[in-house]
């Protein structure tokens, strides 16, 4: 029982790392390999607003540690991505050169060693069917539902939600109807950079602040949408189920440190046998050649 809940929770987790970067590349199909950079740069601004302003509310710096990863990545776009809009290889290399700059920049800027770390929103545990979970992990499962449900709503009642869903669909009809895509993008952008954000402040009171997290995050949210298939929500859910299962077992009967190991060959194993993942379909023509 405790492999089941734990592999929820990890599951849970990683559907929370994933949805800002599946969410970018379904609107605007910009693969933003600066995922990973923008979570731990909404850790980093948190930690720095409760750390050098005494007295800094808790729940401001979230608000503010959020709020700038989000402009970053709007700006991200504006300036940058705009100019190279459908060129493929140059958004990969331009967004994983930009999030290199983010991470590499804020470790010489002294983010290393131990000591950044952000404290939990409740103390204690819990026993759920024999299996001690700690407030934070049940805080992080609550959450995590919460956050579909209300994308889910988002996407489907709102005016911004139904345009990214137009220009996901077919962006020339969208842009017929009077949608503006470069500003659907900059939108998307905003929010994926904030969804970054809000999975960070989650998790990283868990562990530590260290740059390596970032190249991590990137890693896992890549491996959930490449085996649950590119721009697909469902194959995200359940790619996240299938890593966090595998990565739970991994732990309990092999060891922790191949967690990493298991996502990468999910990659590998996926790019083998279905190109396009469990859900995509942009490589169907291709497999069935």
């Amino acid at each position: 029982m405790e492999l089941i809940v734990y592999g929820i929770i990890n599951s849970i987790t990683l559907s929370l790392v994933s949805l800002g970067f599946t969410l970018v590349y379904s609107i605007s199909r910009v693969p933003n390999f600066a995922h990973g950079a923008l979570y731990i740069t909404s850790g980093y601004l948190t930690w720095t607003f409760l750390d050098k302003f005494a007295g800094f509310p808790y729940p401001l710096a979230i608000l503010a540690g959020i709020g700038i990863t989000s402009i970053v990545g709007a700006m991200i776009y504006q300036f940058i991505l705009v100019r190279i809009r459908g060129m493929e290889i140059s958004e990969i290399i331009a967004t994983y050169a930009i999030g290199l700059a983010i991470l590499e920049g804020l470790r010489w800027g002294g983010l290393r060693g131990m000591t950044f770390t952000l404290p939990a929103f409740f103390t204690g545990s819990v026993n759920i069917l024999g299996a001690s979970v700690d407030y934070q992990r049940l805080i992080i499962v609550g959450a995590g539902l919460l956050t579909f449900a209300l994308l889910y709503l988002f996407t489907r009642y709102t005016k911004i939600g139904l345009a990214f869903r137009g220009i996901a669909q077919d962006e020339r009809a969208a842009m017929m109807l009077g949608i503006n895509s470069d500003m659907t993008a900059v939108v998307s952008l905003a929010i994926g950079s904030a969804l970054a954000g809000f999975a960070a402040i989650l998790l990283l009171p868990l562990g530590n602040i260290v740059v390596e997290t970032g190249y991590n995050v990137l890693i896992f949210a890549i491996a959930v949408c490449v085996i649950g298939g590119l721009g697909s929500w469902g194959g995200v859910i359940v790619a996240s189920f299938i890593i966090g299962f595998a990565q739970i077992l991994t732990e309990a009967f092999i060891s922790a440190h191949y967690q990493m190991v298991v996502a990468l060959l999910a990659i590998i194993i996926t790019l083998l046998v279905k190109p396009s993942g469990i859900f995509g379909k942009q490589k169907e023509l291709e497999e069935r050649v």
